[in-house]
This record gives C-alpha cells, structure tokens and sequence, in this order.
C-alpha cells in the first residue's frame, strides 16, 4: 500500500487530479458524468465536504475540496 505524504490539517483544502483508466475519454459521455455526479452526491452524505473548483476533461478531472473543521480525513473521500 502507498504511502503518501498528505496535509492533515482539519478544515482544509485539497486540490486533485484523477485520471481515466488508459486515458480514455470517457467523460464526455453523459451516463458516465451521471454516475459521477451520482456517485460524489453519495460520498458527500457520507463524508461532507465542499467542491470549490471543479473541471471535467474528457480523460480527467481537477478539484478543489474544503472539509469541514475538525475532519482532515482526505482520503476517505
């Protein structure tokens, strides 16, 4: 298992990458943003959290993520 080196800071912001598998540009396809949506709306009723900034490439994605003070659990999300 990796292991990364993270800010544990409560209540900060994170700002990620995530690729699609072999950088296939799957993301202009609309069912898979659906699932995406669907899929973050999910997580966050679980683990809350704040998009700030949010760009969607067909083959990627950026964000930037605020968690609420007193949680600095990144990962989880």
């Amino acid at each position: 298992m990796s292991r990364y080196r993270r800010a544990m800071a409560a209540g900060s912001s994170y700002f990620y990458t995530a690729v699609a598998y072999r950088r296939q540009s799957i993301l202009c396809d609309e069912a898979i943003r659906n699932a995406l949506r669907a899929s973050i709306e999910t997580v966050r009723v679980a683990r809350p959290f704040v998009i700030d900034a949010w760009v969607l490439l067909p083959d990627h994605l950026h964000g930037v993520w605020t968690l609420p003070d007193g949680d600095a659990d990144f990962s989880a999300r």
